[in-house]
Parts: structure tokens; C-alpha cells; sequence
């Protein structure tokens, strides 16, 4: 049997803004619209992502996963944009879309990712209500596990929480996934582990005592913006943690180009098998592959 190709980018920041009114900056949003304009807006930009964007579907992989922050203020008219950019990308059966902290920047619009997302955040077993998190949607040999650690946080802050009732249904659904043989893959937007104060996910060690407990075998991460792989303990050994840059962005001081990540998937006799690449923007706007790595 053919490995199974997971693909996966974080925080595209759709670019441009839409047009703004005074009425829109209030609060947390006019440090946000400052920062844009002095900032952001050299960074992320629309061809950047066009071009990542294509080449991943080049790469024909079989389902995609969005890990969050596709908007930038959370303004009402920045929704219906995030929308069309999701189906340009892929249906909603092929591709899994998780909220980040910008998707719920303000509370007067924190609802509106789920409403604007509909079905490609939706678990396999989502009511008429809508999807509530943890959620799980099961792709050839992947459980997929999305979790939300999108909360609207203070001026200058970016944290994210889960909440006891998100970690104590993600438990629950891993203990249930425990006698089956799936791949199991956690998407969340916050990274596990963070130096920054503004930035982490706050309730980390909780999550981490529960992946301890119960275990997956893949965790994929936004927000830091950055390449990176983490191993966190399991019940059965190291868990891989892999963070990916921006889908928007072109290198800026620390901050690499866009890039997104390939997992290729199998079972190998009682054990999985999976391997990385990673490809990323390079200075002429094309999409190259930077390296591949074995991770189980």
C-alpha cells in the first residue's frame, strides 16, 4: 500500500487587509492595524502564498492541514475572503482547517472562523450545531484530532488556552483511539513549549501530561512562524512536535520564507513509518525542497 501524503501549512495572514473604517480599530485592533502598517504588510504577501500554495498542490498530497491564524484583525470582512481561500486551496473533504489567535483576535467576532469555515473545520460526526473541539476526522490511516487554543487575549498578547473541557474530551477521544490502529496527528495552533510569556499556550503542561498518558504519534503546530521539531514524551517513547513558517511570508531577521511540510505515512509490520520534507520559498518567489527528514 501507497504511503499516505499529509500536508501541512500555518498562519498565511491573508493578505491585504480589506478597506477599514474608524469604527474597526477600537481596542486590541488598532495596535494590530499599527503594526500591519509599520510591519506586516512587507512581510506577508499574496504572491508569496499563491506560490507555496501551488506547488503544494502539486505535490497531489491527500489531505492538508490549515493550523490557524488565516486573517489577521478578525475584521467581519476579512471572513468571507478566508473562505474563498479555502476552497481555492482544496474541498472540505481534503482539507482541515484548526483557528488561531488572529482568527479570534477580538471578541466581538471570535464566533465568526466557525461560521465562515463551516465544513472544513468540522469534525465527521459535527450536528447542525457546529463543531465543538476536540474533533475528529478519520483520512485513510490518519485520526486527525483538532483542538482550538484560539482565545481573544489583552492588547500585545498572543496566548492560547485550551480550557479543562477541551483537555478532558481530547483524553477521552485518545483513550477511545487507543486499540485501533491509526496514525494519530494533533492539530493545534500554539506551540507545546514556548519561552515567550505573550506568546505561549498557557495551559501547556496539561496538554503535555495528557499526550504523556495517552499519547500520538504527530503533533503539528503554527504561531512561532518559524521551522521547528520538538520530542515530547508519550506512553510508548519520543512524539514528534513540528512547527512550520508562515505561508505568507518572505525572510525577515530571524524569520524564514515560506514554507510547508510533507509527511509521508505507512505501516511497516506492527510499527508506523513516517518521513518529512520540507519545502519553502527561495529568493526568486520558487518553491524548493530544503530537506527531508525521517521522523519514526
Amino acid at each position: 500500500m501507497a504511503a499516505f501524503t499529509l500536508a501541512h501549512l500555518s498562519d498565511p495572514h491573508l493578505p491585504p487587509l480589506p478597506s477599514l473604517r474608524l469604527r474597526d480599530l477600537a481596542g486590541k485592533r488598532a495596535l494590530g492595524y499599527l503594526n500591519w502598517t509599520r510591519n506586516r504588510r512587507n512581510v506577508h504577501k499574496r504572491d508569496v502564498l499563491d506560490a507555496l500554495v501551488s506547488d503544494l498542490q502539486a505535490q497531489k498530497p491527500d489531505h492538508i492541514a490549515i493550523t490557524g491564524d488565516l486573517v489577521n484583525l478578525a475584521l467581519e470582512a476579512e471572513f468571507a475572503p478566508s473562505r474563498a481561500w479555502l476552497e481555492s486551496v482544496g474541498a472540505p473533504e481534503r482539507v482541515t482547517v484548526i483557528p488561531g489567535n488572529h482568527d479570534a483576535y477580538v471578541r466581538a467576532t471570535q464566533h465568526r472562523f466557525a461560521e465562515a469555515w463551516g465544513n472544513y473545520r468540522d469534525g465527521d460526526d459535527a450536528t447542525d450545531a457546529g463543531v465543538t473541539f476536540p474533533s475528529l476526522r478519520r483520512r485513510g490511516p490518519l485520526a486527525l484530532i483538532s483542538v482550538s487554543s484560539a482565545v481573544p487575549t489583552p492588547p500585545l498578547m498572543a496566548t492560547g488556552r485550551l480550557g479543562r473541557t477541551q483537555l478532558d474530551g481530547l483524553g477521552r477521544m485518545l483513550a477511545g483511539l487507543s486499540a485501533e490502529q491509526a496514525f494519530r496527528v494533533l492539530l493545534i495552533h500554539h506551540p507545546l513549549r514556548s519561552d515567550s510569556r505573550i506568546k505561549r499556550l498557557t495551559d501547556s503542561s496539561q496538554l503535555l501530561a495528557v499526550l504523556k498518558q495517552h499519547g500520538v504519534e504527530l503533533v503539528l503546530h503554527g504561531h512561532d512562524h518559524v521551522h521547528s521539531t520538538i520530542w515530547i514524551d508519550g506512553p510508548n517513547g519520543s512524539i514528534p512536535a513540528i512547527g512550520v513558517p508562515s505561508a505568507s511570508a518572505v525572510a525577515h531577521g530571524r524569520y524564514p520564507a515560506a514554507a510547508y511540510n510533507l509527511f509521508a505515512i505507512e505501516r511497516e509490520g506492527a510499527a508506523w513509518r513516517c518521513e518529512q520534507t520540507v519545502r519553502g520559498i527561495d529568493d526568486t518567489r520558487r518553491v524548493q525542497q530544503l530537506r527531508q527528514t525521517q521522523l519514526i
